[in-house]
Formats: C-alpha cells, structure tokens, sequence
C-alpha cells in the first residue's frame, strides 16, 4: 500500500500526460481507424479499437518482460521490425486505395480484434511507447512489477478513449462522403497518410 501511494503521487500524473499524449497523437493506428469509422462506422470499429489496447496492454507486458530490451539491444532485430512494420502499412495502405467506391466499402470488413491486437508486435510507434513508458516510469528499487502493473493499467485506461476519438472523427467525415469519387478520395488521404507513416519508420 505505502509502494502505490508514492506511486500515486509521484507518478500518476505524468504517467497519465504520457499516456494521453502518445496514444492521442496521429500515428498508423489512429490513422487506420479514422479510415474505419468513415468507411464502417464506429460499431463495426469496435472490435478495431478494442483489439489497439488489449494488443498494447500485453505489449507492455511483453516488454516489462525483457524483449523490449533485447529488441532496442540488437540492430538486425531492430531494423527487423521496422521493416516488417512497414510492409505490413504497405499493405493496409493498397488496401484502402483500393476501397474506393461506397460498394467496395460495403464489400469489405473492418480490422478485426485479433488483427488490430497482433499489429501492436509490428507497429514500431507502439513498441517505442510501451519501451518509452517502462524506462520513464519504473524507479530503482522500486516494486517493479506494481510499477509495470500499473503503467499497463493506466494506458489501457487512457487509450481506448483517444484511440475511439478517432474513430468518431472518421464517422463524422464518412457522412460527407455522399458518392463513389468523394470516398475514392478519402481513401486514397488515408492511403498516402499509411504510406507516409510507415516511411517515417525510417527516419
């Protein structure tokens, strides 16, 4: 109990800046969900943003585990990563160019849960937030697994509501978007901003 009250006052607040900050920034995620709610709306989303923060949460985890470490410790598994990330934007970004017309949307299918869960493994940003939070927020002598349990508990608090954001932010623009060539140009937005996220990998 003493070890949660320093956290609660020590780390708390800043945990909870960090936490908001990273996750409401645009990135692949948010970025991809926008396209989602625009084309599928905010209840076809759903399993979408639900699979972000169960994905990260075991991602925090994951990390508070050592594999962060080794990953940042070793260039080849590295470089690995961003580039497996990168395909894989590369892919989801020809995907979207291709859903151009309301009928093609219609056909297609929103990210599922398990899909949107193990994209946090190969999504770079991700991977930085949860390696970032760990070394920020775990204190020398500290309780470190109360220290990673709670760092896990606040994202996953925190994200779903900015990560859902975006998702409403996309169904409000998919209402302007009456006809084939207005969401034909929305996606091809989306597909250029996917692209530009995952060449940023790389700089």
């Amino acid at each position: 109990m003493n070890d949660l009250a320093g956290l609660s006052g020590f780390l708390l607040l800043p945990l909870a800046l960090f936490a908001m900050v990273t996750s409401i920034t645009p990135g692949p995620n948010n970025i991809l969900l926008t396209a989602s709610g625009a084309n599928f709306g905010f209840r076809r989303t759903l399993p979408h943003m639900l699979g972000i923060s169960a994905g990260f949460l075991s991602l925090i985890v994951v990390s508070g585990l050592g594999v962060g470490a080794v990953i940042l410790a070793s260039p080849l598994l590295h470089q690995g990563l961003k580039l497996l990330g990168a395909a894989y934007l590369l892919w989801l970004a020809w995907q979207l160019a291709r859903a151009g017309a309301i009928e093609d949307a219609m056909k297609g299918r929103p990210m599922r849960f398990h899909e949107a869960a193990l994209f946090q493994y190969v999504n770079p940003k991700a991977w930085m937030m949860a390696i970032g939070a760990i070394a920020a927020f775990t204190t020398p002598g500290g309780d470190y697994a109360v220290e990673l349990g709670l760092i896990a508990v606040i994202f996953t608090l925190i994200n779903l509501p900015c990560v859902s954001l975006w998702a409403l932010f996309g169904v409000g623009i998919g209402r302007f978007l009456h006809n084939a060539r207005q969401r034909l140009t929305f996606n091809l937005v989306m597909a250029g901003l996917t692209v530009l996220s995952a060449l940023l990998l790389f700089l």
